[in-house]
């Protein structure tokens, strides 16, 4: 396997750019990076594993929504520093329910949607969840570019780690102020200005709402009560 790695030319980051394709009919179906790490995976498990430069982590595709990538055949360039992997496709490759990343065209008028949604994100990630999905890649957008002056988020980030946290731990008093206060209304307000300011201090230290979604997942259904000694 080194003999294999050492003929693929990272860039100075570590990372190689993969183009996945199907393995079936060609379609090309994203295009993601991996290092050195994640190739070694993909090549002993037979399924893609990509690093992911937003969460600073490695992730193996279909982790999370078991639409996973089956390796069929890896191939690359004649400058050795891209791949091509071809695949077997299981459900959608695309995180927003498509078939492909590569679902619009550029036509007359802007750019169309060509292609009909596989699954939506809610029956895969859980009602409500798509959402904080959304709302955590516009964080991580800013938070590679804290230059953005209209930016509230990215305010944020430039003010520092503490900053941040002062201002979660703000937020999570108004929650128990409008509680107490009894104000629905309030309540929900207060608690999307938590929910919003914690996926900000989650972006900084790179933790997706996915990884999130499957510690509640492990606790559902156990008991939280513990005897003494336990």
């Amino acid at each position: 396997m080194e003999d294999l790695l050492r003929e693929v030319k990272f860039d100075d980051k570590g990372l190689v750019p993969a183009v996945i394709q199907d393995a079936f009919n060609g379609e090309v179906l994203m295009v993601a990076y991996m290092n050195e790490l994640a190739l070694e995976k993909t090549l002993e498990t037979g399924y893609t594993h990509f690093w992911s430069r937003s969460r600073n982590r490695l992730w193996k595709k279909g982790e999370e929504s078991g639409h996973l990538q089956k390796v069929r055949e890896i191939r690359i360039d004649c400058d050795s520093d891209t791949l091509l992997i071809k695949v077997e496709q299981k459900g959608a490759a695309c995180h927003m329910g498509y078939r492909s990343c590569f679902f619009r065209s550029l036509g007359h008028e802007g750019w169309q949607v060509e292609q009909e949604k596989v699954f939506e994100p809610e029956e895969v990630y859980g009602e409500g969840c798509n959402i904080l999905e959304r709302i955590y890649e516009v964080i991580l957008d800013r938070k590679h570019h804290m230059d953005r002056k209209d930016s509230y988020v990215a305010s944020l980030f430039r003010k520092g780690h503490d900053s941040l946290l002062k201002k979660v731990g703000e937020e999570a008093t108004e929650v128990v102020l409008a509680c107490k206060d009894g104000n629905r209304e309030q309540v929900v307000y207060e608690v999307a200005d938590l929910f919003f300011h914690t996926l900000v201090a989650m972006g900084y230290h790179g933790i997706p709402p996915a990884d999130v979604y499957r510690e509640l997942g492990e606790r559902f259904g156990k008991s939280g009560l513990r005897k003494i000694g336990q």
